[in-house]
């Protein structure tokens, strides 16, 4: 899953540094799916006195997840994703995304979500394919 990069934001990369909204608006406009399951997890959280919000609901296609997967793996564009909405996002399996507040980064809560022990009870039969 790639990018679509604009001619200028292209020319804009190979010159010197890349203006962070023009990354983060290729990031939209090229992984939909992903942004708008950010998008939906920030404001949940933003709508909630929690200390993160998450999606469990997988991807309806792997198109969908693939944009996901490219989204919370790449570190620019997980860090751009970041910085825009203000949260620490992490992620487990093929599609549990969640958003943090930046004060939470240090409570329990992320440390459990983030540990080895979550990411193993996060795991079920449906899904070890993903």
């Amino acid at each position: 899953m790639s990018l679509t990069v604009p001619p200028a934001l292209f020319e804009a990369a190979e010159t010197g540094p890349v203006d962070d909204d023009a990354f983060v608006a290729c990031v939209r406009d090229s992984l939909p799916y992903a942004w708008n399951t950010v998008s939906r997890v920030v404001a949940d959280l933003e709508s909630s006195d929690t200390e993160f919000a998450d999606n469990v609901v997988p991807p309806p296609t792997e198109a969908e997840r693939g944009q996901l997967l490219r989204a919370l793996a790449s570190d620019a564009i997980r860090a751009s994703l970041e910085r825009h909405f203000g949260v620490k996002l992490a992620f487990q399996n093929c599609h549990r995304v969640a958003a943090f507040r930046l004060g939470a980064v240090d409570s329990d809560t992320y440390r459990r979500f983030i540990s080895t022990r979550g990411q193993l009870l996060n795991q079920s039969p449906e899904l070890r394919g993903c």
